[in-house]
């Protein structure tokens, strides 16, 4: 896995206050079927993906939680899975 880290200030007026950016690359290798399971229609049902490949996105995402981190977007593509979060500065 890599990533790089990104830091924005949120210029609203609002309780709202710094927020920190990553983005992860995760190999194709690591989410291969996941990557498949959407028709050209753009149609996507979630039993043509294995429960392996599942599971491997539950522990993602769960990781990234455990350090505070929330998803924001995943982009499945050919070279794997490219994932957004981001967190509250405090």
């Amino acid at each position: 896995m890599s990533y790089c880290a990104f830091v924005f200030d949120n210029c609203q007026e609002s309780k709202m206050g710094s927020f920190e950016y990553r983005v992860s690359l995760h190999p194709v290798e690591d989410f291969r079927e996941m990557i498949l399971f959407c028709s050209r229609e753009g149609s996507c049902k979630a039993e043509m993906v294995a429960s392996e490949q599942i599971r491997k996105m539950e522990n993602l995402l769960n990781e990234g939680g455990l350090q505070g981190w929330e998803l924001v977007q995943a982009n499945f593509g050919q070279d794997g899975v490219l994932v957004f979060w981001k967190r509250q500065m405090h």
